[in-house]
């Protein structure tokens, strides 16, 4: 197996919450009764085997998600980060993240996270309306996110981003404005924000299919879309990708890695993965997940192969998601082949409907084209039906 010089990021997946929100879909289970610290010992065997089949000389990023990792105690966050930092080569300089809940962080966790080099939180605050927050099934309240800063502050850590939800279910433009307002007071360095997206399988969805949530308009949530942009560029925090807002220098690195369409490990249960041509999955539950590292078996569950059209499309999807759009060197170096050769005809064409703009150097996403993401990234598709 080649050895990727470059590095390869990595995803590290905990899927145990103390709470699951009604609008999750992300694979989670009540942490009561798990088998947390198998699993923890599980994810360690599953990065050893993947790290023989697929070394690197270095890893990029380091991003803990969830679930909720911070739902794990002192002690098995310190056996998890232990583990990592032995089996993944890390430069401490470069970005390692894990994701908070506000409320959950103690000063002993945040300890150890310290001490195995965590240098970024991102943390889940969704809205500042105490009353909106209980209705989404979030167990935290506005207040436990001012005394999580308060105690990051006296800890000394500044390097946050927090994730904000708009077009909740009765949400008002009046009433995102005052989360927005009160976001960007906290003044950290990294925002994100994300329309609500009803996932089969939540709570929500089967309200909503029951009539019982009323969810803004398409009319007031692009208003919602418009009035951040404009907010977020009032504060210095540039819009690097469509749902992404960071003061210069700190963008997520590792969301670029996603964006940017290189390689990243994916570990734990339901985590997904993209190393050398192929992009893959594990098995969700998590007893389907132990099950084959007991045996030393990597616990895969789909594995596809990416044609090189598929390859290229890739790049244009995740590519025009940033605000820098899609380099056409880059493209060339990867693919062989020029953007103008491949899309000769589909790029003068979005240009010409004032969706795309072109420049020597790189092909983005006008504003209409933010807006209208999906058929501009339909026209990309090589092989239509």
């Amino acid at each position: 197996m080649k050895k990727d010089t470059n590095g390869i990021s990595a995803y590290i997946h905990i899927p145990f919450c103390e709470h699951i929100c009604y609008y999750c879909d992300f694979n989670k289970v009540f942490l009561e009764g798990q088998p947390v610290d198998e699993y923890i010992q599980s994810l360690l065997t599953e990065i050893r085997l993947t790290k023989e089949q697929y070394p690197s000389r270095n890893t990029e990023t380091i991003y803990i998600g969830g679930g909720t990792p911070t739902s794990l105690s002192a002690e098995q966050l310190a056996v998890l980060l232990k583990g990592v930092r032995e089996l993944l080569p890390f430069d401490d300089k470069n970005e390692f993240t894990v994701e908070a809940n506000p409320g959950d962080l103690t000063q002993e966790k945040l300890q150890v996270m310290k001490e195995y080099g965590v240098n970024r939180l991102s943390m889940g605050v969704q809205t500042f309306d105490n009353q909106l927050l209980k209705k989404i099934g979030r167990k935290h309240t506005a207040e436990d996110v001012y005394d999580t800063m308060k105690f990051l502050e006296k800890e000394d850590f500044f390097n946050v981003s927090i994730d904000l939800i708009y077009a909740l279910p009765g949400q008002t433009l009046e009433g995102f404005r005052d989360t927005l307002k009160r976001a960007i007071e906290l003044d950290l360095p990294h925002y994100s924000l994300y329309s609500l997206i009803l996932e089969n399988k939540t709570m929500f969805m089967n309200w909503v299919r029951q009539g019982r949530l009323q969810l803004p308009d398409q009319e007031v949530e692009a208003l919602m879309f418009e009035e951040t942009i404009i907010a977020m560029e009032k504060a210095g925090r540039h819009q690097y990708e469509v749902s992404n807002f960071a003061l210069k220098g700190q963008e997520s690195q590792h969301n670029l890695v996603y964006w940017n369409n290189d390689h990243y490990y994916g570990f734990g249960a339901g985590a997904s993965g993209y190393l050398g041509h192929t992009r893959y999955r594990n098995h969700g539950p998590i007893q389907h997940y132990l099950k084959p590292l007991r045996e030393n078996q990597l616990p895969t569950v789909e594995t596809e192969i990416l044609t090189l059209n598929n390859q290229m499309e890739e790049e244009l999807f995740l590519g025009l998601r940033k605000m820098s759009g899609v380099s056409k060197v880059r493209f060339k170096d990867k693919f062989g082949l020029s953007l103008d050769q491949v899309y000769k005809e589909t790029i003068p064409e979005l240009v010409q409907k004032g969706l795309l703009l072109e420049n020597e150097s790189h092909i983005q996403l006008t504003e209409q084209g933010l807006f209208l993401g999906n058929d501009v990234f339909e026209a990309f598709l090589i092989d239509k039906e």
